[in-house]
């Protein structure tokens, strides 16, 4: 299969996740009252559900899994690591520790879901940042091993400092237990407001496509080239940090997403990032969609959180994934 037609297959994938999204929910609904509520509502109950309900949803996990997919790729890139994502560079403990610390300094301005959401951005962006500058401060700049033992050690501080307030504080931890479901439902008005922090995320990895590229022959290659490495890995580092935590503020924490992701779509495209970066989209964007319907069609009339379904199913499928190495190696 060419990569051309490997990313046809994957965005009619996308396109039909989309309609399975609106098709299905806690409310059955059949083919003509979808087409009904896209073509000529009229304001019946399945023309609510889909328009006011299923889709701003729909839209969030769209816009959630394209963020997760394109930052996987670029953190396992960059890292080298094939085990690596977002959550590798202290993302998801960042945006924690912000949510936990400002339930106990705000009290309870601080769980309204906007203040949720600007605590999650804020510490998810200061954690990356963190991890750049410590990773960093070697004389050769950011590196992957550097990268990797700075994300760690950041990532086990947060831990630490969410836990020690967790422990002593019993709304924080309410607060810190609702937010790790992860769940693209509840936070949908929020997409227009985090929308042009995508888009930017999106811009800088396409710039970045070029460089990591070169990067993947190895840094005197790349070098050699005339690629600023230092350049390349900060733009890479700038386009996983805004992205990551656009979806964090957008869904909360989601494992394996990100780390999957990049692993099929390296399988099916290759190795070339021209291609592994769009693919990602698109399987980011699919992966979220049919997960959240699964979720909403499993525990009916009651839904599981989509953070859930892609622990369950995302651990065995990570076990495939490792046993292919062909589909690992970077």
């Amino acid at each position: 299969m060419t990569p051309g037609l490997a990313l046809g297959l994957g965005a009619a994938l996308v396109v039909a996740a989309v309609a399975v999204s609106l098709a299905f929910g806690g409310r059955p609904t059949g083919l003509d009252e979808l087409l009904h509520a896209v073509l000529s509502p009229d304001g019946s109950v399945a023309d609510i559900a889909i328009r006011e309900l299923r889709w701003p949803r729909t839209l969030n996990a769209l816009a959630v899994g394209v963020c997760v997919g394109v930052a996987g790729c670029l953190a396992q890139g960059h890292t080298r690591n094939a085990i690596a994502d977002p959550g590798l560079l202290g993302i998801y403990p960042g945006a924690a520790l912000a949510i936990v610390g400002g339930s106990l300094v705000l009290g309870a301005a601080g769980t309204s879901t906007y203040a949720q959401a600007a605590l999650a951005f804020g510490g998810a962006v200061a954690a990356s940042v963190l991890v750049i500058a410590v990773g960093s401060v070697t004389r050769h700049g950011a590196t992957p091993v550097t990268l990797v033992l700075a994300g760690a050690a950041v990532s086990a501080l947060a831990g630490g400092v969410v836990s020690l307030i967790v422990l002593s504080n019993d709304s924080a931890l309410d607060t810190l237990r609702f937010w790790q479901l992860g769940s693209v439902a509840a936070r949908g008005a929020l997409l227009p407001q985090v929308a042009p922090l995508i888009v930017v995320g999106a811009v800088l990895a396409v710039l970045n496509i070029g460089p990591l590229n070169a990067l993947a022959l190895g840094e005197d290659t790349a070098r050699s080239l005339g690629v600023s490495v230092a350049r390349a890995r900060l733009l890479g580092l700038a386009a996983i940090g805004v992205l990551s935590a656009s979806a964090v503020t957008l869904a909360g924490p989601l494992a394996f997403a990100g780390l999957l992701v990049p692993h099929a779509a390296r399988g099916v495209v290759g190795a070339d990032y021209r291609w592994q970066v769009p693919a990602s989209a698109l399987g980011g964007a699919a992966l979220l969609l049919l997960a959240d319907t699964a979720g909403r069609l499993i525990a009916r009339p009651g839904e599981l959180p989509v953070g859930v379904v892609l622990a369950v199913v995302g651990a065995p499928f990570f076990v495939y994934l490792a046993r292919r190495r062909r589909l690992v190696a970077l």
